[in-house]
């Protein structure tokens, strides 16, 4: 098994509250991790029909079956349930008593948040991080290799290829999670703008112009995006709201958690149709800011990363807040750096006052500038703490 960098937390987490609850997207191991770090709590799954049956007709003796606690997976079934579990904790001092998860989170945080706000542990689970693909030694060593492949962990641990497993979870979540979430009639309009969102990854997010191509309102775009988000498939990466001329542009970008999903729906099948492909720069940039927000989320901490932009063009790529300090890193595709890549860095310090940055691109070269910037090879993430 890969070891999960969010068990340690996990595990923490378990100490301090009477329940905890994992959410993540479908198929990033939630079960499999949740059975290794409580192997010894009897493991319950709603989607089972007899044990769905039964905890919807007699919620109160479902529960008392497990005096110890247990783990409910697909809760989100049960939402009756969320009501009985809220008095069963309040009675209770013992920590890590349910352990609760599910595929559709959206339902899942919904029935949380009316019953159990403020008893409970949450821990988002995401699909393998970089440098859980390199302890376990199946990293893939070429860029577009890896950016085609993504990190779901079916396409590791049961070896099915990107392409075949992408195009049925992406099938799987449209037609059973949206469903599920909101009455969309029509799920082509919703594939058509899904879609639309995979060639706008890297990009502000414009609700206008998706509306107008989509065909639908304004507000039915910002449900979708919020289904989308809640479901683990896109992050928004707010602007930061430090304003240090005036002009600073306040939209969200946009990203997908995962760039196998964003080549599956581009329709790119190959490393070598990666490597020429138009957008092969905001497909990378995706993969390395996946993988900051991948080490904030594992070990439960809030996500402290931005983008900047102002009115006239210049803009950083992301900014890590600190609290009093400010870290602005530049993300290139390139294996050769040039002047021009310092171009932003140089001119947001200027303004800022800031007296380090950091470039991070595809090159092996690993150099310290005079302009405080430091250069360095994207995969370094998998053991340098920012």
């Amino acid at each position: 098994m890969i070891q999960r960098e969010a068990k340690k937390k996990l595990i923490d987490l378990a100490t301090k509250f009477k329940a905890v609850a994992v959410t993540g997207a479908r198929q990033t191991g939630k079960t499999t991790l949740i059975k290794e770090v409580f192997k010894m709590k009897p493991y319950v799954s709603l989607e089972n029909l007899d044990m769905r049956n039964f905890a919807l007709e007699d919620p109160r003796g479902f529960l008392a079956t497990y005096p110890n606690g247990a783990v409910l997976d697909e809760v989100q079934r049960t939402p009756n349930l969320f009501s009985y579990l809220q008095e069963i904790l309040d009675n209770s001092k013992e920590k890590g008593l349910f352990i609760l998860s599910g595929s559709n989170n959206f339902l899942l945080q919904q029935s949380i948040s009316q019953s159990l706000a403020g008893r409970i542990g949450y821990i988002n689970l995401l699909p393998f991080s970089l440098a859980e693909l390199n302890g376990a030694k199946i990293l893939p060593q070429l860029d577009d290799e890896l950016m085609l492949t993504g990190f779901y962990p079916p396409v590791y641990d049961q070896e099915i290829p990107a392409m075949d497993w992408c195009h049925n979870y992406i099938r799987t979540y449209i037609e059973k999670d949206v469903r599920q979430i909101k009455n969309i009639s029509d799920l082509v309009v919703f594939e058509k703008f899904i879609r639309l969102l995979a060639g706008r990854t890297g990009q502000e997010l414009n609700n206008l112009s998706l509306s107008n191509e989509v065909g639908v309102d304004v507000k039915t775009i910002q449900s979708w995006i919020g289904i989308l988000e809640s479901s683990f498939i896109i992050y928004l990466l707010k602007p930061h709201f430090k304003n240090f001329n005036k002009t600073i542009l306040k939209r969200p970008k946009l990203y997908f958690y995962d760039t196998s999903i964003v080549c599956s729906l581009l329709g790119i099948q190959t490393a070598k149709q990666m490597s020429s492909y138009p957008l092969r720069g905001a497909i990378f940039e995706t993969m390395v800011i996946g993988e900051f927000v991948k080490k904030r989320t594992n070990a439960a901490l809030p996500i402290n990363l931005f983008y900047w932009r102002d009115l006239t063009g210049h803009e950083i790529d992301l900014i890590i807040d600190k609290g009093e300090v400010l870290l602005p890193v530049e993300i290139k595709s390139g294996k050769t750096t040039n002047k021009d890549f310092f171009k932003n860095l140089d001119y947001w310090c200027k303004l800022s006052g800031a007296t380090k940055s950091v470039l991070m691109y595809a090159g092996d070269q690993t150099q310290k500038r005079s302009n405080g910037a430091e250069v360095m090879n994207w995969r370094e993430l998998i053991s340098k703490e920012f």
